[in-house]
């Protein structure tokens, strides 16, 4: 059957979070920034649907799914994507995305107290992995004129890989970034085999980003991909 990719709506929340969770369980970032004796699966699924609600209206939020036109039960979620767009370095924030981003902390905080926690989260590694994120971004992010469009996420579930869903998954943005001359960047702390998936989607590895705590490291691998000039 055809794969279909479109804007995550609302009734996708429950299955992408699943197919999140399930795509990042063996994650090396995922593994070093939460303690696993104390990871609380139903707290990170509320964290995951505040972010999903968020994404919805600000941000490049896709899911992918087979189409069989002879069905009337909407098919499983197979993979998911999401993506930041650019933002020049000119450009100031709106106030639209700063009462987002209100908004998404708001529902985080609730998220807490309904857990009494984050669930896991080692806080201190979080923050020396956005300190280091931070300090990646400014070195490697050149263009300020045009920004990069950023993937934050993508994951295609274990039985539906080798269909081309992340590929899919990929150009619903590349093909845009490369008809507006714009580059795309993103973080993989999984070298094998991600590193080669996204080399042969145009991204060229840049940076190798440490994490340290406790002389435990967490390495992320920070790819940028030109804008393909025939495309523009």
């Amino acid at each position: 059957m055809p794969i279909q990719v479109r804007p995550l709506q609302k009734e996708d929340i429950p299955e992408v979070v699943e197919c999140i969770q399930q795509g990042f369980a063996d994650d090396p970032y995922f593994r070093w920034v939460f303690n696993a004796e104390q990871f609380n699966k139903q707290r990170n699924s509320s964290s995951l649907t505040a972010r999903c609600l968020w994404g919805i209206n600000n941000a490049l939020f896709y899911v992918a799914q087979e189409v069989d036109v002879a069905s009337t039960t909407p098919s499983p979620v197979l993979g998911v994507s999401c993506w930041l767009a650019p933002q020049p370095a000119s450009q100031p924030e709106s106030w639209y995305t700063w009462s987002q981003s209100l908004l998404l902390s708001f529902r985080q905080f609730l998220t807490n107290l309904r857990y009494l926690g984050r669930g896991g989260l080692i806080t201190k590694r979080y923050w020396i992995w956005k300190a280091q994120q931070g300090a990646a971004q400014t070195e490697l992010w050149t263009d300020k004129e045009r920004g990069y469009y950023f993937c934050n996420i993508v994951t295609v579930r274990p039985e539906a890989q080798g269909k081309g869903i992340g590929r899919k998954l990929f150009e619903v943005v590349t093909d845009r970034a490369d008809k507006e001359g714009v580059k795309c960047y993103l973080e993989s702390s999984k070298d094998e085999p991600n590193v080669k998936i996204y080399e042969k989607m145009g991204f060229e590895m840049v940076k190798t980003m440490e994490c340290e705590d406790g002389g435990e490291v967490c390495q992320l691998f920070c790819m940028v991909r030109q804008p393909k000039t025939d495309k523009i």
